[in-house]
Parts: structure tokens; C-alpha cells; sequence
């Protein structure tokens, strides 16, 4: 086997051979791969005084690596899901390097030792009818860029779709006459079909003639007329959540994402009585176990629930040994 203790050839070999050619990883993986190692290298530049260029297979143990995830968490403000996300990536890394470095494997197997993190898993967050509605009416429809925010909002909450799948899809994705429905490509590169409901199929096709794009054209340009980024989608929504507050105060309780709207779609799509089945496929989960999360989180269901269940009817009273004895062992 070829040894390679180049530790920069062996980080360029693992994006370019490993995640780009092997396994073919999407943008969103290889960003979020770069993200993780380009903070290794900031800390290891900071506390170990060396360069990412001159860095060697030497200098990194699993209590580098353990401080560095400490430093993410304390120091940077991370999650502890961000930091587990980074130590996947790294994680993925050593076990390429294992291959090709086989001189460093006990100290590579140290650094594949290092855990996920547990963390406390809260309620999911979305938005009521009445929010949901405060939401969609913000936007300004003398503008534009208001009749874009109003379909972009409208997509997002009946379907569900990732927000990196909605600053992806282009006009051609829009079907809009014969079976109404949205084709995107999720994680995994799967390909999915939403069907779109008639209001918001309306506000799709008008806002498909005032667009008048070609098909492989971004469904919901910048200002400038190329696609929307993450922060542009973030943007937008803070900007339309801000105005909705003064028709909805409750919208000020909450921590508004996009993320939240996929949320609200699948709290909509539960409530509805639709199978677990069919939302999993809806916002295309793998794990049927992912849509567990909303079933924790509805209350309505479960206060049906309870209200399905007989109220016991208990006397109150105050238990009374049956002699002595007993009355000593209760005591004590």
C-alpha cells in the first residue's frame, strides 16, 4: 500500500478523490466538509502557532482534536449539533487518511474514538394558522420583489421544501396546468414531485407570466437576476416576519427560520390526519422515525387524546393501617 504522509495532499485527495469523484457528494456536503476543516486550520494557526500548509499528521492527536471541538462550543458560540457536524466531517477524513497513512493508525484510531456529543432535543417550532397568514400578507404586492417574497413564503409553507431546494429550482420546475406540482432535487440527489394546492398554484403561475423567465432560469432571482442565496431567503423572510408582528404580536415569541415554515407544513399535513407514511415522503426523509418530532410536538393531538380518555373518579381518603404493626412499618 502507498504511504502518504503529506497531510495537505492527503486533505486535497480527500475532496477531490474522495467526496468529488467517489462518492459524487452534493455542494451542500463538500461546504459544509470545507467549513469544518477551515475552522481546524484557524485553531490549529491560533493555538499551535502553525500554518495549515506546514501542518503534519504529527501534530494532530485526539486532544487537539478534542479541544478544538471545545473551542467551537465555548469560544465561537457553536451548537452542539454544529460541532457534531464538524466532527463527522473530520471523522470522515481520518478514515480516508487511514487508508493511506498507515503509520499514524493508533493515533488515528484515538481521533475516530472521539463521540457525538449528546444534546437536549426541544419542541420544533411553526407557525399557527392565524401566524401563517400574518406571514403571507406582509409582503408589499406593489413591487416586484413583494409578489416574488409572497410566492417564494406561499411555496415554502404548503410544500414543505428545504430552503436550499427552493433558491434551486428554476421555472421549468413549476408545473402549473394537468396535476399542479413542484419537481425538486433534496439530499441524496433524490428527485421528488410536490403537488401545489390551487391558491398557491394561482399565485405561482401569475407570478411565472410577470417573471417570464426561461425554463432553466432561477425561479426566484436576486436583484441582480441570479439566485437567491441562503442569506437572501433569511433576509427576506426576517424582513416580511417583522412587518406580520405588528398584525400577529405572537410571531415576536418566535425564532422564525425557514426552516420553521418546512415545519409548519408538516404540522399542517399531521393535523389534517395525513399517514407519517406519505409526509415523510411529502418532505422526503429517508427515516420514517424523523417525522416523530411533529408528533411530539402537537399538542392538539394530544389534547384529543385526552379528550378521548375516561377521567378516573378517585374518593379522597387518607389510608389506615390495619393494626399496629402495620402502622409502625409505614412509619419508619
Amino acid at each position: 500500500m502507498k504511504t502518504n504522509r503529506n497531510f495537505s495532499g492527503l486533505i486535497e485527495a480527500f475532496f477531490t478523490d474522495r467526496l468529488m469523484r467517489q462518492r459524487q457528494a452534493s455542494p451542500a456536503t463538500i461546504c459544509s466538509y470545507r467549513d469544518a476543516f477551515c475552522r481546524l486550520f484557524q485553531y490549529v494557526k491560533t493555538y499551535l502557532k502553525i500554518s495549515p500548509s506546514k501542518l503534519r499528521m504529527e501534530d494532530l492527536n485526539s486532544k487537539v482534536i478534542a479541544d478544538f471541538l471545545c473551542w467551537l462550543e465555548n469560544q465561537c458560540g457553536n451548537s452542539t449539533r454544529t460541532r457534531n457536524a464538524r466532527l463527522a466531517a473530520i471523522h470522515s477524513f481520518f478514515k480516508y487518511a487511514l487508508l493511506y497513512d498507515p503509520i499514524h493508525a493508533g493515533r488515528i484510531q484515538q481521533i475516530l474514538a472521539i463521540p457525538n456529543k449528546r444534546f437536549d432535543r426541544v419542541s420544533v417550532e411553526y407557525l399557527m394558522s392565524s401566524e401563517t397568514k400574518a406571514l403571507l400578507s406582509a409582503p408589499d404586492l406593489t413591487s416586484s420583489s413583494g409578489r416574488r417574497d409572497r410566492a417564494l413564503l406561499l411555496l415554502a409553507v404548503q410544500t414543505g421544501l428545504r430552503v436550499s431546494e427552493i433558491i434551486s429550482l428554476n421555472c421549468g420546475d413549476i408545473v402549473i396546468n394537468g396535476g399542479a406540482h413542484v419537481k425538486c432535487k433534496g439530499k441524496g440527489r433524490k428527485e421528488r414531485c410536490t403537488p401545489i394546492s390551487k391558491n398557491t398554484n394561482t399565485v405561482l403561475g401569475d407570478w411565472l407570466k410577470e417573471y417570464n423567465g426561461q425554463s432553466t432560469d432561477p425561479l426566484f432571482p436576486n436583484a441582480r437576476g441570479g439566485r437567491l442565496s441562503r442569506d437572501g431567503v433569511e433576509y427576506l423572510l426576517q424582513k416580511h416576519v417583522k412587518t406580520a408582528t405588528q398584525i400577529c404580536p405572537t410571531l415576536k415569541k418566535k425564532r422564525i427560520s425557514p426552516h420553521v415554515l418546512r415545519h409548519t407544513a408538516a404540522m399542517d399535513l399531521l393535523q389534517h390526519g395525513v399517514d407519517r407514511t406519505v409526509i415523510a415522503m411529502w418532505l422526503g426523509h429517508e427515516n420514517l422515525e424523523t417525522v416523530n418530532i411533529y408528533l411530539h410536538a402537537n399538542l392538539k393531538m394530544k389534547e384529543e387524546a385526552l379528550a378521548k380518555t375516561s377521567d378516573p373518579s378517585v374518593l379522597a381518603s387518607r389510608f389506615k393501617p390495619e393494626d399496629e404493626l402495620m402502622a409502625f412499618l409505614k412509619n419508619l
